[in-house]
């Protein structure tokens, strides 16, 4: 009949304003944090490149390194690092130093991820290229801006130097607490011995110092020095380096601290 409706339209006729599906606010929500996530990327990428730009030669960092070692009281600058020592400060410290090209690109990526969604998690510590940067070039200090020129100059440090001479360069300059600078000064200053006789217990507790030199000096917080000691020894086995009864046993090992705590405890 004429006007009549057609059956069951005016069911399907909106009375107001149609809930959004759980899932499709989802969609487009994902979409929203992943252009946002790109843009940070692509605004990083760009500020990186400003950063390499504009950041100095690295081709002095051997006479910066001599000079830091200079004011600290540094000693024995340039030696081998030993095996004990590399491995255990790579394992907790940066294990992909040897093939990352200065900076990790999970953790850039996983930082990113951070500032996007404003997680407020810490999302892990620099490489070891980008703390021996800090130590050379930006005098340790961070802030946002420093960090992007740390970035760019971990990146030149591996483009000049090999990945020994890097570590060599980091073990020279990092502060192990005590007052003691550098890996020589710390192994003769915590176990009077010279850093190749390291054993596996003890160079994973210098390793351990660097993070927090103060509240894990073996000397004044022996508790606290152990526990992270723990951890070192639990990446190296986590990584593969040593196995789990090397790792417990160097857990179980007596440290033979030098209680005298002064560098000098190498010369007698």
């Amino acid at each position: 009949m004429p006007g009549a409706s057609e059956p069951g339209l005016a069911s399907r006729q909106p009375t107001g304003q149609t809930p959004r599906p759980p899932r499709t606010r989802r969609r487009r929500w994902g979409r929203r944090l992943l252009r946002a996530f790109l843009g940070v990327v692509v605004l990083a990428v760009a500020a990186g490149g400003a950063a390499y730009a504009l950041t100095p030669s690295v081709a002095d960092a051997p006479a910066r390194v001599r000079a830091l070692a200079h004011q600290d009281g540094a000693s024995h600058l340039g030696e081998p690092v030993p095996r004990r020592f590399a491995e255990s400060i790579v394992a907790s410290e940066d294990s992909r130093f040897y093939s990352e090209p200065g900076i990790d690109p999970v953790g850039v990526a996983r930082a990113v991820w951070m500032t996007v969604t404003r997680s407020g998690v810490d999302p892990g510590g620099s490489t070891l290229s980008q703390q021996l940067a800090k130590q050379l070039y930006t005098h340790g200090h961070g802030g946002l801006r420093n960090d992007a020129v740390q970035v760019a100059l971990a990146v030149k440090l591996n483009l000049h130097y090999s990945k020994q001479q890097i570590l060599r360069m980091y073990a020279d300059t990092v502060y192990f607490g005590h007052g003691f600078y550098g890996l020589y000064d710390a192994s003769c200053g915590y176990f009077a011995v010279p850093p190749p006789r390291l054993t596996l217990a003890q160079a994973s507790t210098l390793a351990g110092l660097v993070q927090a030199p103060s509240a894990y000096d073996p000397l004044r917080h022996p508790r606290l020095a152990r526990d992270r000691q723990q951890y070192v020894l639990g990446r190296l086995a986590a990584t593969g380096t040593v196995t789990p009864a090397r790792a417990r046993a160097a857990a179980r090992a007596p440290l033979g601290l030098h209680t005298a705590g002064s560098a000098a405890g190498c010369h007698g």
